[in-house]
């Protein structure tokens, strides 16, 4: 049996790529109201998967607002069906 990928495996992390995986972009504020998460936890996983290279981010401003746009790499998204491979793999699905 294989592993899964850790960075993907937890909850927020996953939940945040799942969702880029349905859209072209989200902005911080769509990705706030999708998962739930606390504005300072969403920012750190954030830079967690735009570390590993799986989500590009551009921040400008809006107005006098900041602004952040993600969205889902070429890596991100073949990081995210390996992983999904991997679930359905364990599951027997």
């Amino acid at each position: 049996m294989g592993k899964l990928n850790p960075l993907l495996h937890q909850e927020l992390r996953l939940a945040i790529v799942s969702f880029l995986a349905t859209v072209e972009s989200a902005d911080f504020k769509k990705l706030t109201e999708v998962t739930g998460a606390s504005k300072g936890n969403l920012s750190v996983q954030i830079t967690k998967l735009q570390t590993a290279k799986y989500i590009d981010v551009t921040k400008s401003f809006k107005g006098n607002y900041p602004h952040t746009d993600c969205i889902l790499t070429e890596q991100g998204k073949t990081e995210y069906a390996g992983y999904i491979k991997e679930l359905k793999q364990m599951l027997k699905l």
